[in-house]
């Protein structure tokens, strides 16, 4: 068989999706070289040292003088690829090639993993994605990184089995060592102990019904008021409240890490993400993108939450940026050879002062702004983004006579909440039933909106003289139902009421007026 080209299975991260990639390998006459072909970048051209030194230090003969001259291909050629992952699919089809491994049968496995200079092999990123392509491709049997186990075997249907060496992949395809296949890893929900409950939040009662609305309907929230009413901490205690993630929400998220590395200490992702990021931020890392398209913030905040900080102060383009994927749950990613969509469905949390100083109308303390200062820096949420918060809530300070009251975190008062959340999620599983899309009222289209609002006599009366009294977009309008459909979810009621509307309304404060 020397002489002759090899080809088995690996594959390619795209975005967060993987395709297959065809490695095979050829060796021919001439003087020494070794040659990696198919739009590899760097990390992938370097693969020959540590192929070279892992085949030398697991005892491989080099090859013979008459056939010097190893070239190894990537297809399809027109595909960038780029990382250290495909080390031991090149050198097992280089010991194919020149007779150093018994045939196998190729057209059935796949194989992932970086080569150290001994002949180990260390874990990569993406392999849950990777193992989910060689389901979707019908591969039955998957080589992957002892280290990668896990979060791998989250696919039941697919033969996973662990590797930890060169020599130890390659005794297992002769047959002189058995591997046993990874049994399907079990997804467990591990008690999550939150720095933050709701429970242990003092006064703002007010804001901790907002809130729970927020959670059992996936609405965005804008929080709004001076310094130190408790913004951060309010919105830093949703999570606590929030539903469990699903079996299906768990791979989704996980799919996300795990193309970025992120699940190496943790084999999957189990609780609802909460990113906060910093306002100096750039675009794309908000946002997701680079030469080769990575996950953003947006993307990482997938099923959880995004709480932005003194949100006038994001780059404006940022901020702007944020509308599309509020509105599709996902984003695009578009470069001049490469266009990849991330999932980005989350609840977005803004977090701002009336001002720059932050004292604007307060009665404690005197504003030091002008009116032009205030409104410029209002007029940094644009009436389209601030349009997409369906609850706008005004945070007042809390009294000092509730400061002073001594609270213990009650457990059990924060699991009332939650269950209250659980109940309303799945009024809303059964009514989205037919409709894998959309999970809560917050996904729903004005379209849906005006089937599911199903409002009574006296909500629509008061629905007609509110709209006529206080001017409201037609997203705003749309919005507004979809709160006041979380409220009666809460309240298991099956049509929309005339004090559900009433609460929906005064969460929609005018912050850039």
């Amino acid at each position: 068989m020397s002489g002759s080209v090899s080809k088995l299975y690996s594959a390619e991260l795209n975005g967060i999706n993987a395709n297959i990639v065809e490695v095979e390998a050829d060796i021919n006459v001439g003087l020494h070289s070794f040659n990696i072909v198919g739009l590899a970048d760097k990390s992938i051209s370097e693969a020959k040292e540590r192929v070279n030194s892992a085949l030398k230090n697991t005892g491989i003969k080099p090859p013979t003088k008459e056939n010097r001259r190893i070239t190894i291909n990537l297809a399809p050629a027109d595909t960038k690829k780029s990382g250290s992952h495909l080390d031991l699919p090149i050198a097992l089809a280089y010991l194919i090639t020149t007779d150093q491994i018994a045939t196998f049968k190729t057209s059935d496995k796949l194989f992932v993993g970086e080569l150290s200079l001994n002949g180990k092999i260390r874990g990569v990123s993406g392999c849950l994605n990777i193992v989910l392509c060689a389901k979707r491709f019908g591969i039955q049997t998957v080589f992957v990184p002892k280290e990668n186990i896990k979060e791998a075997s989250i696919v039941s249907s697919v033969n996973v089995i662990p590797v930890s060496s060169l020599r130890e992949v390659m005794d297992h395809l002769e047959e002189k060592l058995v591997i046993e296949k990874s049994k399907p890893t079990t997804i467990f929900t591990s008690k999550q102990d939150y720095p933050i409950m709701m429970s242990d939040i003092k006064g703002n009662e007010s804001a901790k019904r907002a809130l729970l609305i927020a959670a059992a309907g996936g609405h965005n929230v804008l929080l709004f008021g001076p310094p130190g009413t408790g913004k951060t901490m309010l919105a830093q205690s949703l999570p606590s409240i929030l539903p469990p993630l699903s079996n299906t929400e768990i791979i989704e998220v996980t799919r996300i890490y795990s193309a970025l590395g992120l699940t190496k200490q943790n084999s999957f992702i189990t609780i609802r993400p909460f990113r906060s990021p910093h306002h100096s931020t750039s675009f794309i890392a908000l946002m997701g993108g680079g030469s080769d398209p990575r996950p953003g913030e947006v993307s990482l905040a997938h099923r959880g939450v995004l709480f932005l900080d003194e949100m006038p102060e994001f780059r404006r383009d940022a901020l702007e940026g944020l509308r599309q994927p509020i509105e599709s749950g996902v984003i695009h990613v578009s470069r001049a050879k490469k266009a990849v969509i991330f999932p980005a469905r989350f609840m977005l949390v803004g977090a701002m002062n009336p001002c720059p100083c932050g004292y604007f109308e307060d009665p404690q303390k005197e504003c030091v702004c002008s009116a032009h200062e205030i409104l410029r820096y209002r007029k940094k949420i644009s009436g389209p983004l601030l349009d997409r918060f369906d609850i706008q809530l005004e945070i007042p300070r809390t009294s000092l006579e509730e400061l002073r009251k001594k609270t213990i975190a009650n457990v059990e008062e924060n699991k009332k909440i939650i269950d209250k959340v659980i109940i309303a999620r799945n009024i809303q599983t059964k009514r989205f039933k037919d409709n894998f899309q959309i999970k809560t009222n917050a996904e729903m289209s004005s379209k849906i909106t005006e089937q599911m609002a199903q409002i009574d006599s006296e909500g629509e009366l008061f629905l007609k003289q509110a709209i006529e009294k206080d001017f409201i977009s037609p997203r705003g309008y749309y919005r507004l139902l979809k709160i006041a459909r979380t409220i009666a979810d809460i309240e298991n009621s099956e049509n929309i009421q005339a004090e559900h509307l009433a609460e929906a309304f005064q969460y929609r404060i005018r912050v850039n007026s």
